[in-house]
């Protein structure tokens, strides 16, 4: 079975241009990967799992409307935020990150795919002047480091189906760092929607956040229900 069956196997409806996208991702990877160690020795091998799959756990969470824009903060060498642009070519990422090197693959990748909805920025979040529809990040920091960071980084417009917000990969036992926003937080495992085993610690966090709401939890509480998710906490916005 060939690494990009992972990609097509939970997502059978991509293009042939996203899976040729995908596709590419396994050498240019390898090729930076040989210059700037972007992605461990031993784990460059299990890149579709671990992080491309991984990457887009968090369309298992919401699927961006077009037009919808999103920050990856602290994108390394792009994730999540290249698949994620693979996966939703109609929306607008930016990717930002404050070591050099790292930014440096992630935009010679982007620019390699063509993708016209990725750009990069070399930065702290401080040095990010815009506001967008979402935050996404993948074991960055805690959550209350995350919210402190980039709460001032989302606007009140809405686009999509659910508030505007932060959206995470975090794994391991979140229980601590998620009490502070028990009211409103959303925590949905990965597995068993991915079935590989690596994905059984593996979970997607959503915060609803507001720079006009300088408290995540003042949000007054709302309800979803998403077809085929498990969630430890449906909460509010």
């Amino acid at each position: 079975m060939a690494a990009i069956d992972i990609i097509t196997r939970y997502f059978p409806q991509l293009t042939p241009e996203q899976i040729e996208h995908f596709t590419q991702l396994d050498t240019l990877y390898r090729d930076w990967n040989a210059k700037i160690n972007v992605i461990s020795r031993k784990d460059i091998d299990a890149l579709y799992e671990h992080h491309v799959l991984h990457s887009l756990g968090i369309a298992q969470m919401i699927r961006f409307k077009p037009g919808t824009h999103i920050l990856d903060f602290g994108t390394g060498g792009g994730f999540p935020g290249i698949p994620l642009a693979i996966l939703f070519p109609e929306c607008e990422f930016l990717l930002v990150d404050s070591i050099g090197k790292k930014v440096k693959v992630a935009a010679a990748v982007a620019e390699a795919l063509a993708l016209k909805n990725v750009r990069t920025l070399h930065g702290r979040g401080e040095d990010v002047k815009e506001q967008f529809d979402f935050v996404v990040s993948r074991a960055v920091m805690r959550l209350d480091e995350l919210v402190g960071f980039t709460r001032k980084l989302v606007h009140h417009e809405q686009r999509n189906g659910m508030p505007n917000g932060l959206i995470c990969l975090k794994g391991g036992e979140l229980q601590a760092e998620i009490r502070p926003y028990k009211r409103i937080v959303e925590v949905q495992d990965l597995y068993p929607t991915f079935s590989e085993e690596f994905f059984k610690t593996k979970k997607v966090v959503y915060l609803p956040l507001s720079a006009t709401s300088p408290d995540p939890n003042t949000a007054r509480p709302y309800y979803r229900l998403v077809a085929g998710a498990r969630c430890i906490y449906i909460g509010s916005s």
